[in-house]
This record gives structure tokens, C-alpha cells and sequence, in this order.
């Protein structure tokens, strides 16, 4: 099965294309230009680059937010328009999910996190045991200090990630929450 999926709800956009579950190529691009001038070129470079074309592609994927209103307004505008054009059918991900699966080979907890400013984060819970990504929370926006008060109560350790991460850490440190240092059990997601 054939999968083309496109990201464009944080500051940066991307696109892949996925064979039977393994990754074909992927494309990233965090220029400053507005995603509606660099996502579909990305997707047209992406998929000549591979010798595909969207007619051998089964189903298009796309990042469903929490996020950016216009980055998400935008890569769902293109893939309903390359969805249509091409009678493919198409499907959103939870863009807090997606981050989450990154962490599926360790062990514990993660809390997928985006910016929301003012000292807010989108965020997603998740349990990670033996290679599985569980749900424990649907998405939601809160202040980083109630994101604090939740954490200590997940599996143990408890892994940030996504454009939020750096900035939940360094507040919880500052403004701990109730009960064992964050420092013994808070860990940044690897790159």
C-alpha cells in the first residue's frame, strides 16, 4: 500500500511517501515561506524524485491538528483537491499522535506537545509499551502547569516531544509539580 502523507501544522511543513509500511522519501522544509507556496511543489518534487506518480498512490493522509488554523486549512485544501482530482480517498491523523509514535520503541510515557503561546501547549497523553502507542487522553489545549499536574500520574519515564517539549521541560523544572523531582523522571525526546 502506498501512502502519501503531508504535515503543515507547526512552523514547518513535510511530505512522505510510505510502501507497506516502511518509508519511500520524505521532504522537510522550515523556510519561512508560507506552506501554501512550498507544500504541493514538495509533494510534486517528492513524488517525481520517486518515480510515482498519485495515481499509484492507495490513500492520502494528512496531519488533522492540533495546530496552526491555516497550516492545517492549508495541507487539507491540497489533499482534498489531490484526493478529488484523483478519486483516491484520504484521511486525517492526529498531528499529537503522529508525534507520539516517534517514541514507540521506548518504554513509559509521553506527553506530545505543541505551542499554543500565552503559555498554553496542544497536548496528547500516551502510553509507549512494547512497541505500541496507546491513547490515554484525547487532545487537548491547557497551560503547561496543568499539563504539570498530570504527568506525575503517567508510567514512568515520561517523554516530551514536539515543538513544545523544550518549553514544557524548562517550565515544569522552574515551577515543579507535586511530588518527586521532575529532573528524576521528565526526559526531552531524543531528535
Amino acid at each position: 500500500m502506498n501512502i502519501l502523507a503531508l504535515e503543515s501544522s507547526a512552523a514547518a511543513c513535510s511530505a512522505a511517501l510510505c510502501r507497506d509500511g516502511g518509508l519511500v522519501a520524505q521532504s522537510f522544509q522550515c523556510s519561512g515561506l508560507t506552506h501554501s507556496r512550498t507544500l504541493l511543489p514538495m509533494v510534486n518534487d517528492l513524488m517525481k524524485n520517486c518515480g510515482e506518480s498519485l495515481d499509484r498512490v492507495d490513500v492520502i493522509a494528512v496531519a488533522a491538528g492540533p495546530g496552526s488554523f491555516t497550516g492545517l486549512r492549508i495541507a487539507m485544501a491540497a489533499v482534498k483537491g489531490l484526493a478529488m482530482a484523483a478519486e483516491k480517498p484520504c484521511v486525517g491523523v492526529s498531528t499529537l499522535e503522529a508525534l507520539a509514535r516517534n517514541l514507540a520503541g521506548f518504554a513509559g510515557s509521553a506527553a506530545a506537545v505543541m505551542d499554543a503561546r500565552c503559555g498554553q501547549v496542544y497536548a496528547g497523553l500516551f502510553s509507549l509499551e512494547e512497541g505500541e502507542v496507546r491513547r490515554l487522553a484525547e487532545d487537548t489545549a491547557l497551560s503547561i502547569l496543568e499539563l504539570g499536574k498530570l504527568l506525575p500520574g503517567l508510567k514512568k519515564p515520561v517523554f516530551l516531544v514536539g515543538d513544545g517539549a523544550e518549553l514544557c521541560y524548562n517550565k515544569l523544572l522552574e515551577e515543579p509539580p507535586p511530588g518527586p523531582p521532575p529532573e528524576e523522571w521528565l526526559r526531552l525526546a531524543p531528535p
